[in-house]
Formats: C-alpha cells, structure tokens, sequence
C-alpha cells in the first residue's frame, strides 16, 4: 500500500464510529453556540490562558491554549473564532477543527494552533457533559488502566529523591547549566552532566530520568552531552536540538544511543509524521494545548504507534492541560508516560473547583466526570489577572542570541 494511503486509512480507522453514533446523539439536545470567552490567570511567573465555550442549553465547554510570551495575542486568537462558531452545533468537532485551520488559509504557527487547540478541547467538554461520559470513552475506550506520570522537579538530587519518596518512578528536570542568562558551552555541558550523574547515584538505577535541554544546545554541545552522559541512561533527552533542521536531528540520532524526545513545539499530525516515519526520535512529545487539542493529538497517537514510536505528551501548564491530555492517554496505546506538573500555588485548586487530577504513587486514575472533568472558577480567574511575562534572555559570551 502507498505510504499516503496507509497513513489515511490508520488516521480514519474504526475507533471513530463511537464518536459519530455520540454525535448523533448529542444532536438531539439542539445545541448551539451563544458565545465564547477568554481567562488569561497569572500563577507565579507565567499567565495560563483559558477559554469557555458557551451554549444556548446551558452547558460550557473549558478549554486552554496556554504559550508562553503571547498570551495577549493567542487571547485575541481565541476570539477569533467566535464568528465563526456562534449559531453553530459544537458537537461537530472535527467539521470544526478543519474550517478553523484551513478557511483562513494562513494556517499553522503556535499562536494559530494554539487558538484552536483551546477551543477544540472546549468542545468535546461540551460533548462530554451533553452525553453524560468522560470524553476517552467517546474516543474508543480505555487502552490502559491508569497512566503512569512523570513529575517535574528541580535538578538536584533532592528534588528527584522527593519525587521518588512520593511514589513517582520518573522525573524530568533541565540539567544544562546556564547561570546569569549566559552561556558558556564546555561549563553548560560539563556542569550539566555532572549534575545527571549526582541525581543518578541518589535515585538509583531503576528510576527513570528526563532531561529537558529546551533547545538551548548548539549541535556541538548536543552531540557532547549526549555522548557524555549515555552511560547514565537517561529516560530521554528533549529538545536537544532546534526545529527547523530535521537534518540536525539526524545527525543527532547518528551519533548517540541515548534515547531523544522532542514535539511541544510542533503542531498537527503533519509536524510528527518525519519524526515517526524516520525514526528521527524514540518518543515524541506533542502538547495538547498546541498540536491541534485532543482529537488531533489522538491521531498523532495512532502515527506513534504505526510507527513503534512512544508518546509522552508535554504538559507544564494548568489541571485544565493535564486532563484533556489523561483523556487522550487513556486510550492511546502508544502514549507511555504523561508529564505532570502540579503547582504549588494554594489558591489553584480553588480555581478548579477543588481539583480534578487523581494521583496514586505516581500513576493518574483514568477521569471519570462528564467531558473533561474540571470546571473554572471565573471569579478566582479575575482576581489574577493577566500580566506580562518577559522570559529568560540568554546570550553567548559575545553578546550574541542564544536559543531558550
């Protein structure tokens, strides 16, 4: 079969069915669109950016598009789609998804993707609270019981012995040393392999560890800190080089048997299909926030697991982040592990009317609530209100931009 065709058959597959017999259903309740709104809340050092779908029933869908440094634009982006949208049926998901990203013609982009991605998630919300199911029973069907998480932590090997004292079996943390915003590439690899093999010697040798380099190694520093630390064996490094050169990745992947990851800043099933089909990476890390929201990011599944390639979906954002990519994960064969984030801020869990997300020693029980499972609190929203966010500015000893 041609490689096109064989794609567009796994992407259309059967697992659709249940989805179009709940649609039908769904349509009997005469649901429109009325209106939709945005909620940008800043916790700590960035702004989430939340959505709600409104209908003329009653129900409201939550939705988040969270990007860092643009949150005013992609709150603008958001809005956008209101025209479009109002009067019409939010339970025709993927009529909607393509009318968003194809009749504008300019598509693509973090911002774009972003905007729909939210709103998207807001709808199956509403699909699942109108038919009375948590939205992975609408996509197929549980593939697993739980979902096993990996938590966010500080480098230190403090931080990585608390994660494993919580029950947690991996941890991710960015390990690359880069102190006043400048880096030095022999201090930032060197210092930052250092730094792996101490987390490593305190955890042990069946914890596993996520190194996140975020982009910010140049070729030279990606290929000596990979080769550096492969005896260590890390879970995955993610991001180790930039987006725009494949060939790089390549590259990479020639001259290393550490495990790579990369996805949070690529967008759709077309920005994942080289990775998988070339086996340019190990895991793949699409954000459900960005990729295309939880549909599209289903199908991006079904390309990691065509290809023998794992998923670990990026998720540093907000509970809002963390359930629509559960509910994907849940029925996702390919999707291994899931990137947690838990904030410490205390007022978050009222945000969320007390919180959604379910952890039991490192495992996430699968959502059992109507749609996605987690509401907002507009009021606790509006009492953080947006404010601008200027991220880290690193440079090179000569002054000279480096990537973040």
């Amino acid at each position: 079969m041609h490689r096109r065709h064989f794609l567009q058959a796994a992407l259309g597959a059967a697992w659709l069915a249940p989805l179009r017999a709940a649609t039908g259903k769904a349509r009997d309740l005469n649901l429109r669109v009325t209106d939709i709104r945005t909620y940008v809340v800043h916790v700590g050092s960035v702004n989430w950016v939340l959505c709600k779908v409104f209908t003329n029933q009653g129900l409201a869908g939550l939705g988040e598009g969270s990007i860092t440094s643009k949150e005013a634009t992609l709150s603008d982006a958001i809005l956008e789609h209101k025209r479009y949208l109002v009067g019409k049926d939010p339970t025709d998901i993927e009529l909607h998804w393509q009318a968003m990203f194809r009749y504008p013609r300019w598509r693509g982009g973090p911002i774009l993707n972003s905007a729909i991605s939210a709103v998207e998630i807001a709808l199956w919300d509403i699909l699942g609270q109108a038919l009375g199911q948590p939205i992975w029973k609408l996509l197929g069907g549980k593939a697993r019981e739980r979902v096993q998480l990996y938590k966010d932590v500080g480098s230190t090997p403090e931080a990585f012995l608390q994660a494993k004292e919580e029950g947690y079996t991996a941890g991710k943390s960015g390990f690359i040393r880069i102190e006043k915003e400048t880096v030095i590439p022999s201090f930032a690899v060197r210092e930052g392999a250092r730094r792996l093999e101490a987390v490593r010697k305190a955890v042990g040798e069946d914890f596993d560890i996520g190194i996140d380099a975020h982009g910010q190694l140049t070729t030279v520093m990606a290929v000596d800190f990979c080769t550096r630390i492969e005896e260590l064996r890390p879970l995955f490094v993610e991001e180790a080089t930039q987006l725009e050169d494949l060939g790089e990745l390549a590259l990479l992947r020639s001259k290393t048997k550490v495990p790579l990851a990369t996805g949070e800043r690529s967008f759709t099933k077309y920005g994942f299909a080289e990775y998988c089909s070339r086996h340019l990476v190990d895991i793949i890390q699409p954000d459900v926030c960005h990729a295309g929201g939880i549909l599209e990011m289903k199908k991006i599944g079904v390309l990691a697991e065509t290809y023998r390639v794992e998923m670990a979906p990026h998720n540093p954002q907000s509970e809002v982040s963390t359930m629509a990519s559960l509910h994907v994960d849940a029925t996702t064969p390919a999707c291994t592990i899931q990137e947690y984030n838990p904030s410490r801020v205390p007022w978050i869990a009222d945000l969320f009317g007390g919180g959604a997300v379910r952890v039991s020693k490192g495992f996430a029980e699968l959502p059992d609530r109507p749609g996605l499972g987690v509401t907002l609190d507009e009021k606790i929203a509006a009492a953080h209100p947006y404010q601008p966010v200027t991220r880290p500015q690193n440079k090179f000893l000569d002054g000279s931009v480096a990537d973040h």
